[in-house]
């Protein structure tokens, strides 16, 4: 075994001596990734209602608020809350400063948690908006309200046809995550630069650590081909029956 280990151009026995600060990292990622993809999307749902029922007032500001968090980066968001809003003094004399404006972890999930926000308030617009027209005049002939309708035919129809390209806002919120490590958080890419920077190494800390992502990549890919297998396979194409041979 050991003479497997030497031919390979990594220091694997100091990665395995450190593999717990990695599953920390991978703890960190997925908590901090999902559970901003979670309040995210619960912020999505009313702001996509707006946006597709054009209503006067609410459209324009969540449009506004969608244009500047899907056209700026998502690092330059998290610096501008961790290190911008502490230069003001209303902030750091507010009750949110100590536990909440203060902290890295509290910073990047409401950065992340924004961002996330304004890419999937978009998505589901869109999946609302192409809602079939027949569905809606069938709800509206059964004698639904605009709630009812929402609430029992559209989101539902609206979330099932969404589920594709929400797996891919995802993988991307899993992949942006990696900002994290910039403002002193140890995800995994953070505790890659560690042991990069503690031992002076140049890969074995990147590899493990883009390693990692792809795993977890490939377990969110499986998750959500299951996912459209259930809900959307109603929608896919289907073999036409072969005409019947004459007798």
């Amino acid at each position: 075994m050991q003479a497997v280990l030497d031919l390979i151009p990594l220091d694997i026995g100091l990665i395995l001596a450190n593999f717990d600060r990695f599953m920390w990292g991978v703890w960190m990622t997925l908590n901090l990734t999902f559970l901003a993809l979670l309040c995210g999307g619960l912020l999505a749902i009313p702001m996509a209602i707006a946006r597709a029922s054009r209503h006067p007032v609410l459209n324009p500001m969540v449009w506004g608020y969608t244009y500047v968090f899907r056209g700026t980066p998502l690092l330059v968001q998290t610096f501008l809350i961790y290190f911008g809003l502490g230069q003001f003094e209303a902030v750091r004399e507010s009750w949110l400063w100590d536990p909440i404006l203060s902290s890295a972890w509290w910073c990047a999930f409401i950065a992340f948690t924004l961002n996330t926000a304004a890419y999937s308030t978009e998505l589901l617009r869109g999946a609302i908006i192409d809602t079939p027209k027949g569905e809606v005049e069938a709800a509206v002939a059964t004698g639904h309200s605009y709630a009812a309708r929402m609430r029992r035919i559209i989101l539902p129809s609206a979330f099932r046809r969404a589920i594709p390209a929400y797996s891919n806002e995802v993988i991307f919120m899993l992949h942006g995550s990696v900002v994290a490590s910039t403002i002193t958080l140890q995800d995994i890419l953070g505790v890659g630069r560690w042991l990069n920077g503690r031992y002076y190494l140049a890969y074995e800390g990147f590899i493990t650590a883009a390693l990692l992502y792809f795993l977890i990549v490939l377990a969110i890919t499986r998750l959500f081909r299951w996912l459209e297998r259930n809900y959307l396979g109603h929608l896919a194409p289907r073999d036409s029956e072969a005409p019947a041979s004459p007798q």
